[in-house]
């Protein structure tokens, strides 16, 4: 019988995984490594999937267990790919390891975090709450083992924190390692990251009541910073009138030029949130387009026949500060007229911008002229998911089945 066909697949978002027990279950040997200290990406930090409205830990919770129980599947997290070489027969691949300050004995019990007085701003909140320096990622977080930022704190509270752990799990003099494997083919699943709100400074980026949606997001989970309370940042009131404005830098020549597909699904989930909460509250989406495609008509026409729900077809092109509140300047196109509306809470659909943009995997790597990776089947690289084009959760998950079976391919021609 021939040697197994081995895989890495970079990126342990929900195309990564997928992937690589796509792979696995086929056969192959499987290697998955994820920057971060936890898998599921982009994913856990949703509060609900459309169209189904459903939390998605417990898909999640699914994978993580064939994940457990699939001996040819080898997950690195806290690791990133520090360099490639193509050789005859695939690929010889360089993998850091972060140092490990918390070992894998941990058993997430918390006597460690409740001796830390050091905060950090959440990663997984966006920044939008503060966490412990040492502190279990989120709450589905796997594997089920705490984090610590170590170089928040200082040397005397670090030795309380290592002394806290009964189990001796924590290890202050960790370092980086370096190891180096041979894989026949490489599946590039790094996801993606939000356009910076920042940028869209004439869309109110920087107010403290204009928000992204991915914040929006967090805001409306329970495990988010407000405990699930959709509230204004500026008081922590709960919104009466609520704009979510779409192509937020997206098909724009000054910010970005494509359209991420998903964002209007996106908005018309989170006017529900609103409107679920918030039953008074007044909604506006302003819109270029409507973009629901397939069965997914059914989430704009739900939306769309709810009281105190507007769509507008109008480009919002300004968004200013009125007293305690905001004014938005919308180009209408059905009157041809420029209108002013009034607002409390803003939230800017801000499109997807994929990681690789800025990564380091250029030696294996082709990318578009937005930064999204190509396949490149003469060097046995594949790529799934929000790596090579804006999707929702449903279609990065096919994509990554499909480029599974190509990278499969791809690893028999060589091996």
């Amino acid at each position: 019988m021939s040697e197994a066909k081995r895989l890495l697949v970079i990126g342990a978002g929900i195309a990564g995984i997928t992937a690589a027990l796509e792979a696995a279950e086929a056969g192959a040997e499987v290697i998955l490594v994820e920057r971060e200290a936890s898998v599921g990406g982009r994913v856990l930090r949703l509060n609900n999937y459309f169209p189904k409205m459903c939390p998605p830990s417990c898909g999640m919770e699914i994978n993580t267990r064939r994940l457990e129980r699939n001996p040819r599947i080898r997950v690195l997290t806290g690791a990133r790919v520090t360099g490639a070489e193509q050789k005859d027969g695939g690929w010889a691949v360089e993998i850091t390891d972060n140092p490990a300050y918390v070992k894998a004995n941990c058993t997430a019990c918390g006597d460690c975090e409740k001796v830390c007085t050091t905060e950090v701003d959440d990663p997984h909140n966006l920044g939008m709450s503060k966490a412990k320096a040492i502190r279990l990622p989120h709450p589905n977080a796997w594997p089920n083992r705490y984090v610590f930022d170590r170089a928040t704190v200082t040397d005397d509270e670090a030795k309380k924190i290592a002394d806290a752990c009964t189990y001796g799990a924590i290890d202050l003099d960790a370092t980086e390692s370096t190891e180096t494997v041979d894989v026949n083919a490489v599946v590039v699943a790094t996801g993606w990251k939000p356009y910076p709100i920042e940028n869209l400074e004439e869309l109110g980026g920087g107010f403290s009541d204009v928000i992204a949606n991915v914040q929006m997001e967090r805001m409306a989970a329970p495990s988010g910073p407000t405990g699930g309370k959709i509230q204004k940042p500026s008081n922590g009131e709960a919104p009466t009138n609520v704009a979510f404005v779409q192509c937020a830098g997206s098909r724009d020549v000054n910010h970005l030029n494509y359209c991420s597909g998903v964002c209007c699904l996106a908005s018309l989930k989170q006017a529900q949130y609103v409107k679920e909460q918030l039953p008074e509250a007044e909604v506006t989406m302003y819109y270029i387009d409507r973009r629901t495609p397939g069965r997914n008509e059914d989430v704009l026409l739900k939306v769309a026949a709810m009281e105190g729900v507007k769509l507008v077809k109008g480009k919002v092109g300004k968004v200013e500060q009125n007293g305690g509140g905001l004014r938005l300047k919308v180009e209408d196109v059905e009157t041809e007229k420029v209108l002013e509306a009034e607002h409390d809470l803003v939230v800017l659909a801000t499109g997807m911008v994929p990681n690789a943009v800025d990564d380091d995997l250029a030696v294996f790597t082709r990318k578009d002229d937005d930064g999204f990776v190509l396949d490149d089947m003469g060097s046995s690289v594949t790529v799934a998911g929000v790596a090579r084009r804006p999707e929702d959760v449903a279609a990065s998950v096919r994509d990554a089945t499909g480029a599974a079976a190509r990278a499969l391919v791809a690893a028999g021609r060589r091996a």
